[in-house]
């Protein structure tokens, strides 16, 4: 098997041709940006890792120390920016519609960042931290306070001394749909659950039209996004991988660009000479 190309010039040359650009991101992109990722080693909320606590029966056993997990993510990203590869893709997007032509980003990361970039077109197949799902009712609603609910103010300190909150679950978040009051749990995939099937094929939809595709700041490691581009290289589309390191799916793709994602896409993705103005 051939190793990937690092030409960018030649990826250029796929890239002018593209009519429907698929992106996947992964945690790779948001920790350019600060955003704790909770995996390996110092990934650590108090004594816990993320898969830890992202579990219905952490939730089920202790939902205050769930809640807390949760609401010190959510706070966190209220000092967190897009970085140059997050804006990057959302230019392109931009751009390329108005040439009739499109760019789709699946990705695994639930911060919002893409949105916040300004990208319109985007799978978020983990969920968001900025989304709730109603335990009785099961109601999906855009939740952006902060606190999200008043018993968590100041709560979730990370530090491994930090008390945990304890607090009643009368008290944390609860539907405010009419005749409800079910307890809220934060709208995310987490470790054991199946993916939305709705938008899994949707995205299954989007990468069987797909002639380029980009695997951004993706360990390519959890599944099923992990099989994405290669079923998409599996049909001969190329595919150009961005991280700071090879990935057990790098031999399969065309290219790979080595190094942070907010300075290898950015000149990846720019105007194109062939692009009218």
């Amino acid at each position: 098997m051939a190793r990937p190309s690092s030409n960018l010039t030649e990826f250029r040359e796929d890239f002018a041709k593209a009519k429907h650009i698929a992106i996947i991101t992964g945690a790779g992109v948001s920790a350019e940006s600060g955003v704790p990722t909770f995996r390996g080693q110092g990934g650590y909320w108090r004594k816990w890792q993320a898969q830890d606590l992202a579990t219905p029966e952490a939730f089920s056993r202790d939902p205050s120390l769930v809640w807390e997990f949760y609401h010190y993510r959510r706070e966190v990203m209220r000092s967190k920016m897009p970085n140059p590869a997050h804006l990057a893709i959302a230019e392109c997007e931009s751009r390329l519609s108005k040439q009739g032509r499109s760019v789709v980003i699946i990705t695994q990361n639930i911060d919002e960042l893409h949105h916040r970039a300004g990208s319109k077109h985007v799978y978020e197949i983990h969920g968001s931290l900025f989304k709730t799902r109603c335990m009785s009712c099961g109601e999906v609603k855009a939740n952006h306070k902060s606190p999200i609910c008043p018993a968590l103010e100041g709560k979730g300190e990370p530090d491994p001394s930090a008390k945990d909150a304890r607090i009643p679950v009368q008290h944390l978040p609860r539907c405010d749909r009419s005749g409800c009051n079910g307890l809220l749990r934060p709208h995310v995939v987490w470790f054991g659950e199946t993916l939305d099937s709705d938008i899994l094929t949707a995205v299954e939809q989007e990468l069987e039209k797909c002639d380029l595709c980009l695997v951004v700041g993706t360990s390519s490691v959890v599944y099923p996004a992990a099989m994405f581009a290669p079923q998409v290289a599996g049909r001969g589309v190329p595919v150009a991988e961005f991280n700071m390191e090879c990935t057990p799916a790098t031999m399969r793709f065309k290219y790979h660009f080595e190094g942070p994602c907010g300075v290898t896409l950015p000149p990846a993705l720019e105007r194109h000479e062939s692009e009218a103005i």
